[in-house]
C-alpha cells in the first residue's frame, strides 16, 4: 500500500485550524502538520446573527494559505468542515457559496450530531485508553462557544447524547455585565450550571454513577495539562490537582491568565467560564478523575477518512453507538423492544441475502437498523397518525453520528412503512432529497414493510426465520406452529411494492414445527 496523506480542516467558532496526516504502510495515521489561526466567527454569530464581511474575507485569506500547502505536501484527499457558527449563521448558504467560489474548497457543514460523533473518532484515534475509559460509566463533555455537549457511556456503549445550551462564550458575554466581581461572577454561572444539570440528571443519568469525566474542547486544557507530567495522549487530573489549578486561575482576568501561563490574550477569555463548568460537572457526577483531552476534531475527520479507505483498522465500534443511541430515542418512546429485535433480525437477512440486486453497502444497513428501531416512535403521539409523527420525531431528533441526509433518510423510510409511497417526481419539490438518496429510501422501505409485516400481532410468531434468493423470486421460510393468517394478510399486501422495486417477489414459506 502506498503512503497516503489527507488534509483536514475545521472552521471553528474561534480557531480555523488545518492539520495534514499521513497513512503509512504499517497501517498508522501519523500528524506531519499542524496550522491554525484564531478568527472568532462564533462571537459574530451570538452579536449579529450571522459572520461579518471582515472575518469572511480573513477566512478566505486563510483557507487559501491552507491550500497551497495542501499542495506542496502534494495531498491525496481533503475534508474541510464547519462548526456551530457557520450552523448557526442565518446566511449560511450564501457563506458556503462565497466561500467556495473564493478558495475552490468544498464545505461540509457539520450538524450537532455530526460535530459530537467526530469528537468520539478523534478521542478513538489518538490513544488506545479510549476503551478502557468507557468500560466504566463515562461522561464526554464537549464545552463549545455556545453550547456543552454531555455524552455517557456505559459498558462500552453510548446511552445518550444531550446538548446543552450553555457557552464558554456566550455565558461570559451574558453573565460578566450581571456581575459584581469575580467571585460574583463565579457565583451566577455555578447557579446557572447547577439548574442545567440538574435537569440533565433527572432525566438521563438518573442513578447512575459516572466515574470518569472527559473534557474536550476549550482553553482550559492547555492550562490544566501544564500540570500533567505523564506522557499520556488523554491525560489526567485528580480532583485535588484540578482544584490546585482551579483556584490558581479563578481570580484572574483573561490578560492575567494569559501573562501567568504563556498563552495568547485572545484565548483566555474563555478560560474561566469552562473551569466553572468543569468544576460544576465533577461535583454533579461526583467524579474523582478529570481526563483532559489533547485532540482536535480534525484528527477524528482524518481517522473516519482513513478508516473507510481501508488505509487503518478502526479500534471501536461507533457504528454500534449509533445504534445504540437510536435505541435511546426508541425507549423513550415506549415502543415495544421485543418487536424491535424480531423484524430488525428479519430485515437485516433481507438486506444481506438481496445484497447483489440492492446495490447498497453497509451505512446503508446501517440505516435500514435505525429505521426498524425508530419505525413506531410515532405512536407515543398519536395511534392514527404514526407516520407522520415518527417523521417529524426523527427530523427534530438528534441522532448521533448520521448527517442530514442519511436522516432524511431514515425519517422517509419510516413514513412510508405505513403511509402511501410517494414518487419522486411529485416529492421533488418538496425535499431535499436527491434521486439517488430517493432511491436508496424505496429499496429500504420496501424492506422494512416486509418485516414489519412478518410481525403484525406483535406477538413474534415469526422468530425462526430464513431467507433466501433465488433469480426473481425471494423465499422467506418461517418454522412456526402458530397460526399466522394475520402475518400473511399483511404480508400479501406488501409484495407488489417489493416487486416494483427490486424485481423480485417474495414468497411466505409456513413449517410446520413439532
Amino acid at each position: 500500500m502506498a503512503v497516503k496523506t489527507f488534509a483536514a480542516v475545521s472552521i471553528g467558532s474561534a480557531v480555523t485550524e488545518m492539520k495534514i496526516f499521513e497513512f503509512t504502510q504499517r497501517r498508522v495515521m501519523r500528524e506531519i502538520e499542524c496550522i491554525s489561526t484564531r478568527i472568532n466567527l462564533g462571537l459574530d454569530v451570538y452579536e449579529q446573527g450571522r459572520i461579518s464581511r471582515e472575518h469572511v474575507d480573513e477566512l478566505c485569506a486563510v483557507l487559501n494559505d491552507f491550500k497551497r500547502t495542501m499542495s506542496g505536501y502534494r495531498v491525496d484527499a481533503y475534508r474541510v468542515f464547519a462548526t456551530s457558527a457557520f450552523r448557526e449563521s442565518r446566511n449560511r448558504a450564501m457563506l458556503c457559496d462565497y466561500i467556495e467560489k473564493q478558495t475552490g474548497l468544498d464545505i461540509d457543514v457539520f450538524t450537532n450530531a455530526e460535530q459530537r460523533f467526530v469528537d468520539y473518532q478523534a478521542l478513538a484515534s489518538v490513544s488506545s485508553e479510549f476503551e478502557t475509559i468507557i468500560q466504566n460509566a463515562t461522561a464526554i463533555v464537549d464545552i463549545s462557544a455556545s453550547s456543552m455537549q454531555i455524552s455517557l457511556f456505559d459498558k462500552d456503549k453510548l446511552i445518550t447524547t444531550q446538548n446543552i445550551r450553555v457557552g464558554n462564550v456566550t455565558t461570559r458575554e451574558k453573565v460578566l455585565p450581571l456581575s459584581k466581581n469575580n467571585e460574583h461572577f463565579e457565583k451566577l454561572v455555578k447557579e446557572l450550571m447547577d439548574y442545567e444539570l440538574a435537569g440533565f440528571a433527572k432525566l438521563y443519568q438518573k442513578d447512575r454513577k459516572i466515574r470518569n469525566l472527559v473534557v474536550v474542547g476549550g482553553s482550559l486544557n492547555e492550562i490544566m495539562l501544564q500540570m500533567e507530567q505523564e506522557e499520556s495522549k488523554i491525560p489526567s487530573l485528580t480532583k485535588e490537582q484540578f482544584e490546585i489549578g482551579y483556584q490558581n486561575m479563578i481570580g484572574l482576568t483573561p490578560e492575567q491568565i494569559a501573562e501567568k501561563y504563556g498563552l495568547p490574550s485572545d484565548m483566555t477569555e474563555a478560560i474561566v467560564p469552562s473551569a466553572i463548568f468543569c468544576r460544576c460537572l465533577m461535583e454533579s457526577f461526583g467524579v474523582d478523575v478529570v481526563w483532559m483531552a489533547g485532540f482536535s476534531q480534525n484528527d477524528g475527520v482524518a481517522y473516519d477518512y482513513g478508516v473507510r479507505m481501508g488505509l487503518i483498522t478502526r479500534r471501536h465500534s461507533f457504528d454500534e453507538d449509533i445504534l445504540a443511541a437510536a435505541r435511546s430515542i426508541s425507549k423513550r418512546y415506549k415502543t415495544s423492544q421485543t418487536h424491535i429485535r424480531n423484524i430488525g433480525d428479519i430485515a437485516v437477512q433481507i438486506f444481506d441475502r438481496m445484497k447483489k440486486v440492492h446495490g447498497l453497502g453497509a451505512r446503508e444497513r446501517l440505516l435500514l437498523q435505525i429505521a426498524v428501531i425508530l419505525h413506531s416512535c410515532g405512536k407515543f403521539i398519536s395511534l392514527t397518525d404514526v407516520s407522520d409523527c415518527a417523521y417529524n420525531i426523527i427530523l427534530a431528533t438528534e441522532i448521533i453520528g448520521l448527517s442530514q441526509e442519511e436522516q432524511l433518510i431514515v425519517a422517509y423510510t419510516v413514513k412510508y412503512n405505513t403511509s402511501s409511497f410517494v414518487y419522486y417526481d411529485e416529492l421533488e419539490t418538496k425535499t431535499d432529497l436527491d434521486e439517488n438518496q430517493y432511491m436508496v429510501v424505496a429499496k429500504l422501505t420496501a424492506i422494512l414493510r416486509i418485516a414489519n409485516v412478518l410481525d403484525r400481532t406483535h406477538r413474534q410468531k415469526c422468530k425462526n426465520v430464513s431467507v433466501t434468493l433465488k433469480e426473481h423470486e425471494l423465499k422467506i421460510s418461517v418454522a412456526s406452529q402458530e397460526d399466522i393468517s394475520l402475518e400473511r394478510g399483511a404480508f400479501n399486501e406488501k409484495v407488489d411494492f417489493f416487486e416494483e422495486v427490486f424485481n423480485v417477489r417474495p414468497v411466505l414459506k409456513q413449517k410446520k414445527t413439532l
